[in-house]
């Protein structure tokens, strides 16, 4: 048996982590996404991609969905250069404040609806 290196252990654990620690926004914004509900393509949340781990990926639309919380206001250059490798990666990252999901979840449902089902007419 191969032993694993710490980095990949914590990669694999820090996913299901995160999904069992949701927050609020994320909850809402995964019973729009989940099951192809209403988008036709497949959604995972809190899922791997490089050294990140992203909110909610479609590989069927190769799109990203990121919910902001309050510390996102700190991190602007660190969030800049992950949009830079995951659009480099061939996805599109939509960004919405968890206060926009709280506020306006039909308008963020929307909007996600709206990407994906052009992302998968290009495709």
């Amino acid at each position: 048996m191969k032993l694993q290196s710490n980095t990949q252990i914590i990669t694999e654990k820090r996913p299901r982590q995160l999904r069992n620690s949701a927050t609020d926004a994320e909850r809402l914004v995964w019973q729009h996404l989940r099951n192809r509900q209403r988008l036709g393509a497949k959604f995972r949340r809190q899922h791997a991609l490089g050294n990140y781990i992203v909110d909610f990926v479609s590989f069927d639309a190769m799109l990203i969905v990121e919910l902001d919380g309050g510390q996102h206001a700190e991190q602007a250059a660190y969030d800049t250069q992950r949009d830079a490798f995951l659009s480099a990666s061939g996805f599109k990252v939509l960004r919405f404040w968890n206060s926009d999901v709280m506020t306006n979840l039909d308008g963020v449902a929307s909007t996600i609806h709206s990407e994906t089902e052009s992302r998968q007419r290009q495709s």
